[in-house]
């Protein structure tokens, strides 16, 4: 069929990647350094990747090409979402961890429990349909955090599922992961617990425009906490 698709001048392309990210059916892909539409029936002609690229090197065209192909698109996406790291890690399948009643602490010198309720924690690793995100009340925290603020698990781990990151370290956007995640699950609220230095600004925008672009309205709230352990605003 004759239909509008995206066309890609590698000769303009800088191989940012920056089309891939923000192509959300997976349909561009990254060959020796240049961005590549990989099958033409992943591509719905929506042009997304159009003003992410900074050297206009995409463009439309209208050519013959394969009618866009909804199913094929979500059965990628959980291929994907469901595929192991390349050293086959068992650790990166999700579970849940029981939890009982919050109990009281004997003393002092009593050693703190875990208040960890599911596996893994790491954002780019979580599933985005786990079963633990239904009717969860979330937190969203820079890495450093658990670090810094000693009562961590007490104050903000308890009650929640826990997602961590560092949107320096990672040089990823999370706003696409997070928007999928809230968009596809029942989530009550988000807490964002970040530290004071700029670069965490980046996991308060990401969950930011996440909730805007997941269409619901959710409660949320962020904690800063200084790099000598206190709060300094909630």
């Amino acid at each position: 069929m004759i239909r509008r698709i995206i066309e890609i001048n590698e000769d303009k392309c800088n191989g940012c990647g920056l089309c891939a990210k923000a192509c959300h059916e997976g349909a561009i892909g990254m060959v020796n350094g240049k961005a590549r539409l990989m099958r033409d029936d992943y591509c719905d002609g929506l042009g997304d990747c159009l003003p992410a690229c900074p050297t206009g090197a995409i463009r439309f065209v209208e050519r013959e090409a394969a009618a866009y192909d909804e199913a094929a698109v979500l059965a990628n996406k959980e291929k994907a979402e469901a595929k192991p790291l390349p050293c086959g890690c068992p650790g990166t399948q999700a579970r849940e961890i029981a939890r009982g009643a919050a109990e009281p602490e004997a003393c002092s010198a009593a050693p703190a429990a875990s208040e960890l309720r599911q596996w893994p924690v790491q954002i780019k690793l979580v599933p985005v349909n786990a079963p633990y995100f239904a009717g969860a009340h979330l937190l969203v925290a820079a890495d450093c955090t658990a670090y810094a603020y000693a009562a961590f698990h007490r104050d903000f781990i308890r009650g929640r599922i826990t997602l961590v990151g560092c949107p320096k370290l990672d040089a990823v956007d999370y706003s696409e992961k997070l928007t999928e995640i809230i968009r596809s699950n029942d989530i009550k609220s988000v807490k964002v617990v970040r530290m004071e230095v700029p670069c965490c600004g980046g996991i308060e925008n990401a969950v930011r425009a996440a909730l805007q672009a997941s269409g619901k309205f959710i409660p949320w709230q962020v904690v800063t906490v200084s790099t000598d352990g206190r709060i300094l605003a909630e």
